[in-house]
């Protein structure tokens, strides 16, 4: 660190927060990419959580800490030469592009947010769908067939039943109701 001792000091405190950061930030993204699920690890006394639709984001956290200090540090570095002699207006723009770059990593989180899809199986996705019998359906309740149906690009083989007369294998069927939470009721097409 003797290189950093013959700067100035307004740039020197740049340097030293500018350095741990990047290094802390360069850990937090390998761990993001390698899919290590870590917490920031960082309580506080106060709920800073902001609730948007559903998706929660932790305003106060290490991870947004290091992306403030980060923005904040390298401003100071890349425009100390440019308005230097100036500190307070160096510090001011440090502490706006810190600011923008919490938002901004907030921005990229809502729309990654917006990419979760679940996939999970409700029987009640299959109302009014086709299928194709899987075993024959006896007709008027008297027993249970099987059907397979695609919900959510996943086939599934379910019990169904109909109200009419005999499907066979093979035939193609409507979703009509859903009786017992379990058990589908279809008709021919």
């Amino acid at each position: 660190m003797e290189l950093l001792d013959s700067l100035p000091t307004l740039l020197k405190s740049f340097w030293y927060i500018a350095i741990p950061t990047s290094i802390i930030f360069i850990i937090q993204t390998i761990i993001t990419f390698s899919g290590l699920d870590v917490a920031d690890g960082f309580d506080t006394d106060f709920h800073g959580d902001m609730h948007d639709g559903g998706s929660d984001f932790q305003l106060f956290s290490l991870r947004n800490l290091i992306n403030f200090l980060l923005g904040f540090s390298w401003t100071g570095i890349s425009f100390y030469t440019t308005i230097g002699d100036q500190p307070i207006l160096l510090i001011v723009a440090s502490f706006i592009v810190g600011a923008l770059f919490v938002v901004l990593f907030f921005l990229v989180i809502k729309q990654v947010q917006k990419l979760a899809e679940d996939n999970s199986f409700k029987i009640t996705n299959t109302l009014n769908k086709t299928a194709e019998v899987y075993l024959t359906i006896p007709e008027n309740k008297k027993g249970k067939g099987k059907i397979m149906i695609s919900v959510n690009g996943a086939f599934h083989e379910l019990e169904a039943m109909t109200e009419n007369e005999r499907i066979p294998s093979g035939a193609v069927v409507k979703v009509i109701k859903i009786e017992n939470n379990n058990i589908l009721i279809v008709e021919s097409i």
